[in-house]
């Protein structure tokens, strides 16, 4: 996921601003010919599958279903011909809506096209930054927690178009619930829920005819039902509305006045980094679904950002990668970004033709279809996998679960990747260990020669080795000193075995640091061998090598030589005795 696409370098830092632009612009290679049918069939049925996500998602941002199948078009359209991915299929999505809720109930949908352009000028820098080959390092259970959570939040946002209830926008997702059943239990009207419900049972039944399959489930529960929504007795319930028959004309959106500002700031961050964390999660599942493909997250990221600039120009709302529109894309089989587009040009073409027909459709069905799509998302599979593993990992994705539905997406995130970050260190400090080494070595592995052997006898008392294994770094250093305290006075040279030692930071050379000065007040000496390279390395930056290896005289390449250098320092002091200080 991490590599630039074939031919494509990720951009260094000594190029000029216009050949790094070139880098990120479609060209030849990016489209054949050869697969055009395999590609119009996919847009075709990606489109149908899209129609109903776009018109719901629409809805339940407060923007309204023309602005969702705008950015279904303009984005989809846009991202497609310049993101890293050719596969991917953008438009409004369930984790996105939660983000736009809260902002909608607070500024209003009026502030969303300019939403879109700041957040989509935040994300052409992350792209030209480099900064999409970082996404590898959100944990596992993070994304899980946090696609679970979009999940519930996505279902419970349906509540109101399936009861019937008016939505009125508000930022906590639980709050809207509450309201909303509280406000149907006074005064309840069922025909909305029958809709809603014959929309899931027309969408699980359709599923399980293999000779429906080419037809979408959710695009026939949207047909069938609005069908029989026509029939007298389900005239009262809300609707769509009309659509417009065109896309609207480009207009630049209304720059905020004051402190604005820097509430702008805020959100459009917000969105950007939801967008570039769902795109690119959504990317590599889609490389996974392939067989050799693998997209370019930088350029992905120049993609999202260019896609939703485009989209505020045209009144949408942000928009991100749709993972479920995309699986829907590769198993349909296309082969090229083109299908991505073809999907854009499809709904455009519905939006001219159909228009009216679209007016008509419920929002119960809607709320239905989302509802059923919202169940899908949970990934249960992941997620009795990860319940399975460790407490840790366990914790980190009902953590992230929680604070996703009870607060924040990107607050979520955040302390996902905390959590995972702190549990990760307790995890690996918990590895690192000190334990005493046999300086004779064993019989199948000598450590000496017999000469050096018999020397050590007369100076056993005065030298020590340990095996010190895992990394040694603020995590570990406490217990690392902690070891070495309980060193014996008497001991005067202590052998450090560092092969299994494979990382070293800060505080742990400054732990090599402060062991080395203790033994040289009681006037004796630390050997040290088997040093890695990363250790060195630390070291020799930090200006500390020479001191704790004494110019290097006392590092050795193997254990034998660093206990045979001990038995001849420990034999001259033997020799020549002097009063150590404590």
């Amino acid at each position: 996921m991490t590599t630039p696409a074939p031919g494509r370098d990720a951009p260094s830092a000594g190029e000029g601003l216009g050949a790094r632009l070139l880098r990120f612009l479609p060209g030849r290679r990016d489209f054949d010919l050869e697969h055009l049918r395999s590609d119009l069939l996919a847009g075709v049925t990606v489109a149908f599958v899209a129609l109903p996500l776009a018109l719901g998602f629409g809805v339940t941002s407060g923007a309204g279903a023309a602005a969702g199948v705008v950015t279904a078009i303009v984005a989809g359209f846009v991202a497609a011909l310049f993101g890293g991915s050719k596969f991917q299929v953008t438009g409004p999505t369930g984790a996105m809506t939660a983000v736009l809720l809260g902002i909608v109930a607070q500024y209003g949908p009026g502030a969303l096209p300019l939403l879109g352009v700041a957040a989509g000028l935040i994300l052409v820098v992350l792209g030209f930054l480099g900064i999409g080959s970082y996404i590898r390092f959100v944990p596992w259970p993070v994304v899980t927690g946090f696609t679970n959570g979009i999940a519930v939040i996505i279902f419970l946002q349906q509540l109101p178009a399936v009861l019937g209830v008016p939505q009125v926008p508000t930022e906590s997702i639980l709050l809207l619930a509450v309201r909303t059943v509280r406000t149907w239990s006074a005064d309840p009207g069922f025909l909305p829920l029958v809709l809603a419900l014959l929309t899931v049972a027309v969408m699980l039944a359709w599923g399980r005819v293999k000779a429906l399959a080419a037809v979408p489930a959710s695009m026939a529960a949207l047909v069938v039902v609005s069908l029989v929504s026509l029939l007298p007795v389900f005239g009262g319930v809300a609707r769509i509305g009309a659509l417009p028959r065109s896309l609207p004309l480009p207009v630049l959106p209304t720059l905020p006045s004051g402190d604005g500002w820097v509430d702008l700031a805020r959100a459009a961050l917000a969105v950007a980094v939801l967008a570039a964390l769902e795109s690119l999660l959504s990317a590599v599942v889609a490389d996974g679904m392939t067989v050799g493909e693998k997209h370019d997250p930088d350029r992905e990221l120049f993609g999202q950002g260019l896609g939703n600039i485009a989209v505020g120009l045209f009144g949408g709302v942000p928009a991100t990668a749709a993972l479920a529109r995309t699986a829907v894309n590769v198993r349909s089989g296309a082969r090229t970004r083109l299908a991505a587009m073809v999907h854009a040009v499809a709904l455009l073409a519905i939006v001219l033709f159909l228009a009216p027909l679209a007016a008509r459709v419920p929002l119960a069905v809607l709320g239905g279809v989302l509802m059923v799509v919202a169940v899908r998302m949970v990934e249960h599979h992941a997620s009795v996998l990860i319940l399975r593993s460790t407490k840790s990992d366990a914790f980190v994705m009902l953590l992230t679960l929680v604070v996703t539905v009870l607060f924040d997406l990107i607050l979520a995130i955040e302390v996902g990747l905390v959590a995972a970050a702190v549990l990760f260190i307790v995890r690996m400090s918990s590895t690192f260990r000190v334990d005493p080494l046999d300086l004779a070595g064993s019989d199948e592995r000598p450590l000496m020669t017999d000469d050096d052997a018999a020397a050590l006898e007369r100076v056993r008392d005065r030298v020590i080795a340990l095996r010190v294994e895992g990394p040694i770094f603020f995590g570990a250093a406490e217990r690392f000193i902690d070891q070495m305290l309980k060193v014996d006075k008497g001991i005067r040279v202590v052998i450090l075995r560092l092969r299994k030692v494979p990382v070293l930071d800060a505080t742990g050379a400054t732990a090599l640091k402060a062991l080395k000065e203790r033994i040289a007040r009681r006037g004796g000496e630390l050997v040290v061998s088997a040093l890695q390279p990363q250790p060195r390395n630390v070291l020799k930056r930090m200006g500390l090598y020479d001191e704790v290896t004494s110019h290097g005289r006392l590092e050795f390449a193997s254990t034998g030589e660093a206990i045979a250098a001990a038995v001849a320092i420990a034999s001259r002091e033997h020799a020549n005795p002097e009063p150590a200080s404590a």
